[in-house]
């Protein structure tokens, strides 16, 4: 997978087996050698290409489980809502979150709990319309439209008038606001 992942990010680039050879500084030879699986690959060797390929040595040794293939949904009755995990806490860029969530509407969720905590939270409704609470105020977003807010103002997102669907970026302290502690863990 190691030897898939070089060769394909080099041809990705444009790059010959030259052009990459030169960047970390092995032969052309050995280059092909390697990307083939004729060569052993030395730990120094696979830290000057991927350096050269302008990626991380974990990324590219990563494993290929099939289980990071599929997101499976988890749904949460009480609140109404089904959330698709997009990132894992492993692979969360800089430390936030993306779910994606399905809202559906209901007479307890158009006035739930408000939530307080540190940070700041973004989503950006994809089909429907939520239904932003801050504070006292009621703001209707529709598909299409996003929000961005301080979570220390209190706040609830729910649906209006039918099911809504939203993609969501949480940071870490949002994460366990919004998706509690089952979402986080992937």
């Amino acid at each position: 997978m190691v030897r898939q992942r070089i060769r394909g990010l080099r041809v990705a680039r444009g790059w010959s087996l030259d052009d990459l050879a030169s960047r970390c500084h092995l032969s052309p030879s050995n280059l092909s050698r390697i990307e083939t699986g004729h060569r052993r690959l030395a730990l120094d060797q696979l830290t000057a290409i991927a350096r050269a390929l302008g990626t991380s040595l974990d990324q590219l040794v990563e494993s290929a489980d099939d289980d990071d293939v599929v997101i499976r949904p988890r749904r949460d009755v009480v609140r109404g809502a089904t959330t698709w995990m997009l990132t894992t806490p492993e692979r969360a860029p800089h430390g936030v979150s993306v779910a994606k969530l399905r809202l559906d509407p209901g007479p307890e969720r158009s006035t739930g709990e408000l939530r307080v905590h540190p940070g700041r939270d973004w989503f950006t409704v994809l089909s429907g319309t939520a239904r932003l609470q801050l504070g006292d105020r009621v703001i209707l977003v529709e598909a299409g439209q996003s929000a961005e807010f301080s979570c220390m103002t209190p706040h609830a997102v729910g649906a209006q008038d039918g099911p809504a669907e939203v993609l969501c970026i949480f940071d870490h302290d949002g994460d366990r606001a919004h998706l509690g502690p089952a979402a986080s863990r992937g």
